[in-house]
């Protein structure tokens, strides 16, 4: 029997009964519990369920009943219908566009299976670069993390967003924006993780004298950069190699490796289990 997946997310005050209460609802809705995951941290209750349907199940009637119960609840619920073939994309920047313009140049020759909707920035300095290529761009510069998630949601919501991408985006997101988000949003590292961790990993690794330098891409979680790995890279560094060089070399690898994770999310390739990412032939 053909299926059709659905993910679900739960984020709120943690209360007793809000797991029996939103699986019952599956459970009514003839749906089958694939996977199920929930955290609390500091009173935020987060849960993440994945379940299947008979692939001629209407979505709008379950998604209304998770709707009443996280009203009756205070939560917030959001419903993925993974078998929508493409996703709406939202990246998330600071100032650097070498990632950035391998993704969009992506869409516009078609080869990649979803559509870039917005562009959020944490400075102008990328302003008139996005808006040239006629995508939305936001500028959100608030110092408080909570007041910019805060807009960031808010974007995800108008633009109905499926996937995240950070471009180099220097800001850390909180679990109370990455519950919402599971296996959803996509990092670029510039360095075979842990090491080297920060905005100055070249730099870093230039001055120790590093004899290879990789990227590692990523799914973010509300543990910093420890989250499930996509794919790696990296390049062996000659003595006499200048730091521009490596890390002008490095950005290119970190486009091409970031733009490669986001195409094998979009294929519906990649697979989280056990906290491992497994990729489909």
């Amino acid at each position: 029997m053909n299926k059709k997946i659905v993910s679900i997310t739960v984020v709120g005050k943690d209360k007793e009964g809000i797991v029996a209460a939103f699986t019952s609802c599956i459970f009514k809705n003839r749906g089958n519990i694939e996977k199920i995951n929930q955290n609390v941290i500091k009173g935020l209750f987060g849960m993440y369920i994945t379940a299947s349907f008979n692939e001629k199940k209407k979505l709008e009637k379950l998604h209304s009943e998770l709707n009443d119960i996280a009203e009756m609840y205070k939560m917030e619920v959001n419903l993925f219908n993974e078998s929508n073939a493409d996703k709406n994309i939202a990246i998330l920047a600071t100032k650097e566009i070498h990632c950035i313009n391998a993704i969009l140049n992506a869409s516009i020759k078609n080869t990649l299976k979803g559509k870039v909707c917005v562009v959020v920035g944490t400075s102008k300095s990328l302003c008139d670069q996005i808006n040239l290529r006629g995508i939305p761009f936001f500028l959100i510069e608030d110092k408080e993390q909570a007041n910019a998630e805060e807009k960031l949601l808010t974007l995800s919501k108008k633009y109905k967003i499926d996937l995240i991408v950070l471009a180099r985006y220097m800001r850390i997101l909180t679990p109370n924006f990455v519950w919402r988000y599971p296996n959803r949003i996509i990092n670029i590292h510039p360095s075979l993780l842990p090491s080297f961790p920060g905005a100055n990993a070249y730099a870093q690794a230039y001055e120790r004298g590093t004899k290879i330098i990789g990227v590692t891409a990523h799914y973010v979680t509300e543990n910093l950069d420890q989250g499930p790995i996509i794919l790696q890279d990296s390049f062996k560094i000659k003595s006499d190699d200048s730091f521009l060089f490596i890390k002008n070399k490095g950005q290119k690898l970190e486009a091409k490796t970031l733009l490669t994770a986001t195409k094998l999310h979009l294929e519906n390739k990649l697979v989280v289990s056990w906290r491992k990412v497994h990729i489909k032939n």
